[in-house]
């Protein structure tokens, strides 16, 4: 690992208040790894045999079932993943795989467990994180069964836009595919439907995200704080899709 990559690590909520020493220690047992992109790196139903986290790069998370496949979520730098398996010691519910060339931290799940019941103040950033990704799940299951496609679609657009500052126009931080099976919605739905919003106040220019009518775009997603936040944190453990970009 890179003596420089440490101070990025350790500014993770998940290891900011730990003791010096014991950070110093749990780095020493891990190891930093180079992966090409497309590699599928952990499959679900293994053994969680370490934690990561994505210094350089972007990783998907995924799931398989009966022939179908869906986007769990999309990790930026620098973010952690899968934390509950690792500190359960069970298996892997999600598969992963890099989209572009990605360097990796793994840190091994016996030594994490050890440190968790070594320093406090890790067990306290542990439980905080299991407790945000908790939420973040339940968030976004709020939206899969309580809001229809368009509605989906509009509160995610329009949450990427407060994320960048209130901006107008962004550029999505994930292809249409990835975005579509995320919001649970097939890569022609989400066409459909991003055409159909060109009457609720959005256009898009490939990439590109326009909003051209904010009251009107709000006025269909309709922002829920229970169900959209305010909880900004949620990339550093894999809860959802990245925040974009201008």
């Amino acid at each position: 690992m890179r003596p420089e990559e440490l101070p990025e690590i350790r500014h993770l909520h998940l290891f900011r208040d730990m003791s010096h020493a014991n950070f110093e220690a749990l780095m020493a047992s891990s190891y930093a790894q180079n992966f090409p992109q497309g590699l599928e790196m952990i499959r679900q139903g293994d053994p969680a045999d370490f934690l990561h986290i994505v210094l350089e790069g972007s990783v998907e998370l995924f799931a398989r079932w009966g022939g179908r496949e869906c986007t769990m979520a999309v990790l930026r730098p620098v973010s952690t993943f899968i934390l509950a398996a690792s500190i359960r010691d069970a298996p892997y519910l999600m598969s992963a795989r890099t989209l572009e060339r990605t360097r990796i931290i793994l840190i091994p799940s016996s030594d994490l467990r050890a440190m968790f019941r070594r320093d406090s103040e890790f067990s306290v950033s542990v439980i905080n994180e299991l407790a945000s990704c908790y939420r973040s799940v339940v968030r976004n299951a709020k939206t899969l069964k309580l809001r229809n496609s368009r509605e989906r679609v509009a509160s995610y657009l329009l949450r990427q836009s407060l994320l960048a500052g209130g901006a107008p126009s962004y550029v999505l931080p994930v292809e249409k595919r990835l975005l579509a099976s995320y919001l649970g919605m097939t890569a022609e739905n989400l066409s459909r439907t991003l055409r159909a919003l060109e009457d609720d106040g959005l256009k898009m220019d490939g990439a590109r995200v326009i909003i051209t009518d904010r009251a009107k775009l709000s006025a269909l997603a309709q922002p829920d704080k229970l169900i959209d936040g305010p909880e900004m944190d949620s990339n550093e453990n894999g809860s959802g899709l990245p925040i974009s970009s201008r």
